[in-house]
């Protein structure tokens, strides 16, 4: 069998270094993994390069760190096997060839050395087990025993090994062949995805932070509803997002039904995925709709509700991201206020829209309006022409009011013209629920567009209220 090479893809003066440095050392080096599979599919250069040697690791890694000028950063887990060197804007990790073995109960395998054969047998899929050899003898030679070149033509996902075997021994493994099934926009074999929904539950044995990484990986894809459609097909999804497939099902009541929310979230997902790369504007628009499986109600008079559904899901947001063991912080809030706030706009669309309308839903959303109105457009599903335009232009009429009001109040990040200091100062008051009263009635006077947002009409607004207030104006 003729051998294939494929010099042009290892150009790099890097890799003719790694080679140079492993002949020096006796031993065989490879590129192997992502980079190889990226360069085919001509998904551009990665930055993280994957290194093999049959061998040590670490002593290819030092040996290629002591050949780069500069000095390059080392990074060695000796625990691991495997070293790192940061160069320029490349990370090569470098490790020695080895064969697996996994004990039921973890997906952390028991290592031994092995031969470039075993180390092909232990990759995930097929396209991620090709390798280009860097030694002189043989540089550019491409080992592909398990016709992964092949798959990447068809667009196929498949495991080197026995699905069952390949997913049993790393559960992660299921996720990551939907994730680049949704990447690529590729088909999972047949065999394969069986094999996923037959081992749904070893997913279980996996950290929630893996799966999360692979979540947010699916979501960044230009489409997110293949990835949530295929862990919906095999079962994974209500292990990991129960939140979610319980929006499933469409009911009918005295002839009365309901949207399938489940599907229409999906849409919505992939609308946003359209308009922007914010991961956490993504999260916000696959939950934007959780809270109706808890609120739905059926009433014989108006027919379907979901009241508070937005109230509901920014409280349950906080706990699917604590179950998640995702961060509980800024982008957790986020989240939370686009869901709490993702039918403001669409109300106001409905409506004649006000200045003060506006004004309310601006200081309410503060820096996040624009956020804010992506979701809602994006949570544009119908399928029907002039509804479907009639909600844009409505939409567009609400932006067009957010920055009018926006130039003339600037509500947003809204500051108090008269601080509670002064109200203080003015009144001779120490800290008291009038100061509170005073503020508010201020906010609701600017809001209400009753007064300018502007000092001097505050500080006559704020006279005006003390005085009712039967408060004295403090004279020095």
């Amino acid at each position: 069998m003729a051998k294939d090479f494929h010099k042009e893809a290892i150009q790099h003066p890097i890799f003719k270094l790694i080679g140079e440095a492993a002949d020096e050392l006796g031993t065989d080096a490879y590129v192997i993994g992502g980079f190889v599979r990226d360069y085919f599919l001509k998904r551009g250069t990665p930055k993280d390069i994957d290194i093999v040697a049959i061998g040590s690791g670490i002593e290819l890694a030092k040996k290629v760190a002591s050949k780069l000028k500069g000095k390059p950063e080392i990074s060695i887990f000796k625990n691991f096997g495997t070293a790192m060197i940061k160069h320029k804007d490349l990370e090569l990790e470098f490790v020695g060839a080895r064969k697996e073995s996994y004990n039921r109960d973890s997906r952390k395998p028991m290592v031994e050395d092995g031969t470039l054969e075993d180390d092909q047998n232990r990759r995930d899929f097929t396209i991620n087990a090709m390798a280009l050899a860097l030694n002189q003898s043989n540089f550019g030679e491409l080992l592909d025993p398990f016709d992964g070149l092949a798959d990447l033509d068809r667009q196929i996902i498949r495991t080197p090994l026995e699905p069952g075997i390949t997913y049993s021994d790393d559960p992660l493994r299921m996720m990551r062949a939907i994730r680049f099934a949704a990447q690529l926009h590729f088909t999972i074999e047949l065999p394969s995805l069986q094999a996923i929904a037959e081992n749904k539950d070893r997913i279980n044995i996996v950290s929630k932070e893996r799966i999360v990484d692979e979540l947010h990986k699916i979501l960044m894809s230009s489409q997110p509803s293949l990835g949530f459609k295929l862990m919906h097909q095999t079962e994974l999804l209500p292990l990991i997002l129960p939140e979610l497939t319980a929006l499933e099902g469409i009911e009918e009541k005295e002839g009365q039904r309901h949207k399938d929310n489940f599907w229409h979230t999906l849409e919505v997902v992939d609308n946003i995925a359209e308009t922007t790369d914010n991961l956490w504007l993504r999260w916000a628009a696959l939950l934007h709709d959780i809270g109706k499986a808890p609120t739905k109600k059926f009433h014989k008079k108006i027919g379907w509700t979901f009241h508070a559904h937005e109230f509901v899901g920014a409280k349950m947001v906080y706990k699917l991201f604590k179950r998640l063991r995702m961060p509980l912080n800024e982008k957790m809030k986020f989240v939370q206020k686009m869901v709490l706030m993702s039918s403001r706009p669409i109300i106001l669309s409905e409506d004649h829209v006000t200045d003060s309308a506006v004004r309310r839903l601006v200081f309410d959303a503060g820096e996040y309006v624009e956020d804010l109105m992506t979701l809602c457009e994006a949570d544009i599903t119908t399928k029907n022409p002039k509804k479907q335009k009639k909600y844009k232009n409505n939409f567009k009429i609400v932006r067009q009011k957010i920055v009018e009001v926006e130039e003339r109040d600037h509500i947003r990040n809204f500051q108090p013209p008269v601080s509670g200091e002064e109200i203080m100062q003015t009144f001779n008051l120490k800290p008291s629920k009038e100061i509170g009263i005073i503020k508010d009635a201020i906010k609701e006077a600017i809001l209400e567009g009753e007064i300018p947002n502007e000092y001097e009409a505050a500080y006559d607004f704020m006279l005006k209220k003390g005085k009712k207030m039967n408060l004295k104006v403090h004279s020095e």
